[in-house]
């Protein structure tokens, strides 16, 4: 969707609309199995049913074990078998030998019990080479919690096993048009737990994420381009830019103190930065063209930006501390949406190459000599964003006829549905992960 270039057509994107869609349907595990990277193969967990103590327990030792299994699966660290006998912590030993004869490398067992009104999930992993526990940890919630406390457990074993961060408690952020109203949902990261955060019964979009939490975006609820912020810890949403003219947000910078926003302060739509602890603004581009769409860098010192500067938008960076400019991108018939790898190597953008080829998705890296299709002859990609560890792009996608929220590698490869959901999708946000206590 285009998004900047002209305050009038800013107006018209905002209430773009599209036809009602079907209703969510019931969604199976979403994952995509790998066994093996290039020659070599990953190795094996072995994860038997998780032992329960009572009825009570035994669906949520169901619930659990399923989400843990698609969320390893997804992380492509490992592959996952059940073909194996049932976990006797009393025989350990002759476990572990039975689960290394089926070729796993590690043993996966779990043991479920419930005492009104919390369960108690106990998880346990050994690596059968050395025959010893790597990691032992409880978990402790209520019903409602068991699939969060499940995609915890999954992601501190992708750390204990890999050294790496997992993503399975990563939540993104999107405006949907269900309603009838643009509001902000949030959804897990294999499409499970949808809830709509705001009601402001008005135009609500652009939603981006805070390392402390925070969802800062725009909206038209007091009849004007606003920016608000959601405090999901606390529960509250709060008015942050409230001012006469347009305010888009763009982005957070990665320490959570500053908004990199689109306003029309000046004779056109020019990137502003606004300190959350001062309140102050500071215009940073100030050209005779339409600027949007910033992007901090991860390490906060730098943007990147959306131009028509030189003719048709392109994608620029910036160095915040001296403002120097360069492009990223000059061919382009339309560039928008760029968005910052967390690994600071790539930048996505939403980009086509002429009027009639629809938008697609691409990375361009940080000397622009480097671009890099990722979707093609798929209907319209747009508005793509990554998971926190870089690995994974969620975007929007028409290629069902309908607009879709899909999830793929970095490089394009197993793209996938994430969520079937009713209504409009119109922008998804920065993929962050929910804190604890959230």
């Amino acid at each position: 969707m285009k998004k900047l270039f002209s305050y009038t057509f800013i107006v018209a994107a905002f209430f773009f609309s599209c036809a009602v869609l079907h209703a969510a349907q019931p969604k199976t595990d979403v994952y995509i199995g790998i066994t093996s990277v290039g020659n070599k193969r990953l190795p094996a967990i072995g994860m038997p049913a998780f032992r329960y103590t009572d009825d009570k327990a035994q669906s949520a030792a169901v619930q659990v074990h399923d989400v843990m299994r698609a969320d390893l699966l997804f992380a492509r660290y490992f592959d996952v078998t059940e073909d194996g006998p049932a976990f006797d912590p009393q025989n350990l030993s002759q476990s572990l030998t039975q689960w290394g004869k089926a070729r796993a490398s590690y043993l996966l067992a779990g043991d479920i019990s419930y005492a009104a009104p919390y369960y108690t999930i106990k998880i346990y992993v050994y690596d059968i080479s050395t025959r010893s526990p790597v990691f032992a940890k409880a978990f402790k919630g209520t019903e409602s919690s068991l699939r969060r406390l499940a995609h915890i457990a999954s992601d501190q074993i992708v750390s204990a096993l890999t050294g790496k961060r997992g993503i399975a408690d990563t939540k993104i952020a999107f405006s949907n048009n269900s309603t009838r109203h643009k509001e902000i949902y949030v959804v897990d990261y294999d499409g499970e737990n949808l809830q709509k955060l705001t009601n402001d019964r008005s135009i609500a979009i652009l939603p981006r994420w805070s390392k402390d939490g925070r969802i800062f975006y725009t909206t038209y609820k007091y009849k004007n381009p606003d920016i608000f912020a959601i405090d999901l810890r606390a529960g509250k949403i709060a008015p942050i830019i409230i001012r006469g003219g347009l305010s888009l947000i763009g982005g957070v910078s990665p320490d959570g103190k500053a908004l990199a926003f689109t306003s029309s302060g000046g004779v056109n739509p020019s990137i502003y930065i606004y300190n959350l602890e001062t309140h102050e603004k500071k215009r940073i581009t100030n050209k005779a063209s339409v600027d949007g769409s910033p992007s901090y860098s991860p390490d906060g010192k730098y943007i990147t930006f959306v131009s028509n500067r030189a003719g048709n938008p392109q994608i620029y960076v910036m160095e915040l501390a001296t403002g120097d400019t360069r492009p990223l991108t000059k061919t382009f018939n339309w560039s928008d949406s760029p968005q910052w790898s967390p690994t600071g190597e790539w930048i996505v953008f939403t980009g086509r190459e002429s009027p009639y080829h629809p938008m697609d998705i691409f990375l361009v890296d940080l000397t622009g000599t480097q671009i890099r299709r990722l979707t093609t002859d798929a209907g319209s990609n747009e508005d793509p964003t990554w998971s926190p560890d870089g690995r994974f792009i969620a975007f929007t996608t028409t290629r069902n006829g309908k607009r879709q929220l899909y999830l793929m590698d970095m490089d394009g490869s197993a793209p996938h549905l994430l969520a079937d959901l009713k209504g409009c999708l119109l922008y998804t946000s920065d993929a962050a992960d929910e804190l604890d206590g959230v």
